[in-house]
């Protein structure tokens, strides 16, 4: 797959890429994105590659245990979200891991996701 964007946590080991560059980026304030203060991009997972060493990558899953949010194992940077799913496709990369200037005028949504799911913006 040809990546259009790349990132890496701090450290360097773990490396995120994706097929194209997102749409728009989410920054949501549910509680646990407001923690971790992310900004997602969404994609199907067969268009992101992560990629880091053996037990590079630690992850947490929280609530109804439909999602794990991935982070480096030395780092600690929150790389990537996946679906805990059988039929989940999608998944999040966390785009504070990639260079600003790479978004250019990539649109910044807010998301309320502490209380009513919908866009603030």
């Amino acid at each position: 797959m040809k990546l259009a964007i790349e990132g890496t946590c701090l450290c360097g080991a773990v490396k995120l890429g994706a097929a194209r560059m997102p749409r728009q980026v989410i920054q949501c304030n549910c509680s646990v994105c407001r923690r971790y203060g992310t900004l997602w991009a969404y994609y199907r997972r067969a268009d992101v590659r992560v990629s880091a060493p053996e037990d590079g990558l630690a992850d947490y899953a929280w609530g109804d245990r439909t999602l794990r949010f991935v982070r480096c194992a030395r780092c600690g940077c929150v790389t990537h979200w996946e679906s805990l799913r059988p039929q989940g496709t999608r998944c999040g990369i966390n785009m504070r891991n990639f260079d600003p200037a790479q978004l250019g005028a990539v649109r910044i949504r807010r998301l309320d996701g502490a209380s009513s799911w919908k866009f603030l913006d």
